[in-house]
């Protein structure tokens, strides 16, 4: 039932006491608010890292040769690994059913790359048809490289979308259009999409076609592939590594590389590396709740505090209404509404002002591993809630304290 005459009370003590409830309702506004920020920005974290992971395929398996840096078996360190076609062709073989997607790559370089008369300063990679998926790649137009193209060695090319953007601004479409790669016409047959611009700076066409015109041989610089999804994320990060260190392991053998020596081939798989930085952003995480919930604490000693200065101003007040027949359930009502009053107003301040500045800065903040700072409201709100009930239960000690109170001893209290 709502009783007029209580809250005019609450009302007259905040009046007489506005700068110490003005601090008092400050300090639990700001652990709200600092718990709020440091969550919103430790889920832009994990934004920002599952952000840097979707630009190649979520089970990706990325393969590198490096230098070998010990001896083993009469080889002296220091030699450069060279992966080959017969090593990705090898390795599919022992792990097609394993496998989902596999592309071989190489880098081509020492060419010119000309449209018309103007020369273009893009990088080209020969691939394979699966690389498409392996990369995230999504085609803008016309189609990727296929099987057909590479048997044929074709001669056929992928543009990035900014490469459409910067050099063919003044056609409809390239498709169709031929580009020159050392003098050898090169027939633009699609437009992919990244999800960073600079790696639309590219120019895909067959491997075949790049080892065997461009001298490539059969070097090859890197090996990539997928694995098939597993619901279970612990299951497919188990999957990864053990396809990880079997590939790496037949590698090793392939190119008489002692077994400790992981330089001299680089494996990294994409899950792998999730999971770490997953691991990272939630200890983050707990560091940020464990921070935010001792400043909420510190703010609800401060309301109990205060609570036990007001019962010790209003002592005589309160004998007074026990001597004229107050239950000592109404006094504690009394100060337990004021105690739960401050705290949730100014909880709310705090979860306002928090979630307006995540919601109007979150969306423009755009920094190295951190991306659009939110937090969920359903779990800002719980926690004002359990700030409220920390209130309530701050207020109690105080208002039992003044439920107690004998009257002969309070009307005597100056």
């Amino acid at each position: 039932m709502f009783d007029i005459e209580r809250w005019q009370e609450i009302f007259d003590t905040i009046r007489k006491n506005k700068l110490r409830t003005f601090l008092t309702g400050l300090s639990v506004a700001s652990g709200i608010f600092i718990l709020v920020i440091l969550l919103g920005f430790g889920q832009g974290m994990r934004n920002g890292i599952e952000q840097e992971f979707k630009q190649d395929a979520s089970t990706s398996v990325w393969v590198w040769p490096g230098v070998t840096s010990k001896e083993y078996k009469g080889l002296n360190p220091g030699r450069r690994i060279q992966l080959a076609n017969e090593n990705f062709e090898k390795a599919s073989a022992m792990f097609n059913k394993t496998i989902e997607y596999e592309s071989a790559r190489i880098y081509v370089g020492g060419v010119s790359v000309n449209y018309g008369k103007e020369a273009l300063i893009y990088g080209v990679q020969g691939v394979g048809p699966d690389f498409q998926f392996i990369d995230n790649a999504s085609m803008v137009e016309g189609r990727f490289i296929n099987y057909q193209d590479e048997v044929s060695t074709g001669k056929v090319a992928i543009i990035g979308n900014k490469i459409k953007k910067d050099v063919f601004n003044e056609v409809d479409s390239p498709i169709g259009e031929f580009i020159d790669i050392s003098g050898i016409p090169f027939k633009i047959i699609g437009v992919f999409k990244e999800m960073e611009e600079r790696e639309e700076e590219r120019i895909y066409i067959p491997i075949t076609t790049a080892q065997r015109v461009f001298n490539g041989g059969d070097r090859i610089n890197n090996m990539s592939y997928t694995l098939p999804p597993v619901e279970n994320f612990d299951e497919a990060v188990a999957q990864s590594i053990t396809f990880k260190n079997n590939l790496r392991e037949y590698l090793q053998q392939a190119h008489t590389i002692a077994p400790d020596d992981t330089g001299a081939i680089e494996v990294w798989s994409a899950l792998e590396e999730a999971k770490r930085y997953y691991g990272l952003t939630n200890n983050i995480k707990l560091f940020f709740w464990f921070v935010g919930i001792c400043t909420i604490i510190a703010g609800v000693v401060g309301v109990s505090n205060i609570m036990l200065i007001v019962v010790k101003e209003r002592t005589r007040e309160i004998g007074i209404r026990k001597a004229l027949g107050a239950k000592p359930w109404s006094i504690i009502a009394m100060i337990l509404h004021e105690s739960i009053f401050v705290t949730a107003i100014s909880g709310f301040t705090g979860l306002i002002f928090s979630m307006a500045l995540l919601e109007l800065v979150g969306p423009h903040i755009e920094v190295d591993y951190v991306l659009n700072p939110s937090v969920n409201f359903n779990v800002a709100f719980s926690t004002v809630l359990v700030l409220i009930l920390a209130g309530t239960l701050a207020g109690f000690v105080p208002a039992w304290r003044a439920a107690k109170v004998q009257v002969i001893e309070s009307l005597r209290d100056e």
